[in-house]
């Protein structure tokens, strides 16, 4: 993957990961309504329309991915994420930092679960899906470990706020997932073997792999921004970032 450093964005430097699942992410009035429309967010913003764009911040130490968007209808994570970056960016880091806010974007576009029919969360082992190229991306970067976050509405599953992870292959895996919660307060599901309940998500494909991941949930309406769940999800990555000491 070739990357372009962004010199009026503190050397950020940017890829793409696909170029068949661009969106006009602005046509989401509730993602659009909740960001700064700030030089970088409406450059992100652009960059969208043409396919899912990755970051990069940073060149040294672990090589840490932060995604989100892999369920379109998801925003409070992928709004998070966006927030993330903007506070990065003109930070010097002791690590290298990924990260994808809008893994589909002609999905978050739509306010669609799913990505041309296909859930990305359950096809990241299937070749050619949008969620496999992220695989390949993680493995062509060496990217050493994996966050992945969503929202989860009430009575759905898992319907509250949770990391998930798993004690093998990947036991560090359990290790950052305990570490969030201690830090935040989300609950910890762990599963003693990664994809053992359902397969193809990117966290167990990761994990299964041997790099470790966890996937971060928490709690807002599917395909609107609940109360706090911004915010929730912003500290979920803040843990998962400061477990590495960034």
């Amino acid at each position: 993957m070739e990357f372009q450093k962004l010199n009026q964005f503190n050397n950020l430097e940017m890829g793409y990961i696909s170029r068949i699942s661009g969106g006009y992410i602005s046509k989401n009035r509730h993602i659009f309504e909740k960001i700064k429309l700030n030089p970088l967010n409406k450059f992100i913003l652009e960059k969208c329309i043409y396919g899912t764009p990755i970051f990069k911040l940073g060149n040294k130490g672990n090589r840490i991915l932060v995604s989100s968007g892999v369920h379109g209808n998801e925003l409070s994570s992928q709004i998070a994420n966006l927030n993330l970056l903007n506070e990065f960016v003109e930070k010097e880091l002791s690590h290298t930092v990924y990260f994808i806010p809008f893994v589909a974007p002609k999905a978050s576009m739509l306010n669609e679960r799913t990505f041309n029919e296909r859930d990305l969360n359950r096809s990241a082992h299937i070749k050619n899906s949008l969620s496999s190229l992220i695989i390949q991306v993680i493995d062509d970067l060496k990217i050493n470990f994996v966050g992945d976050f969503h929202t989860t509405a009430y009575n759905s599953n898992p319907g509250c706020e949770v990391i998930f992870s798993s004690k093998n292959p990947s036991p560090e895996s359990f290790l950052i997932a305990n570490y969030i919660s201690n830090d935040v307060g989300s609950e910890v599901i762990a599963y003693d073997v990664a994809g053992s309940i359902y397969k193809g998500a990117i966290e167990d494909v990761s994990n299964l792999k041997g790099i470790p991941a966890i996937t971060g949930e928490v709690v807002s309406p599917f395909a609107s921004v609940g109360k706090g769940s911004v915010e929730r999800s912003y500290a979920q990555m803040k843990s998962f970032l400061s477990y590495f000491g960034i």
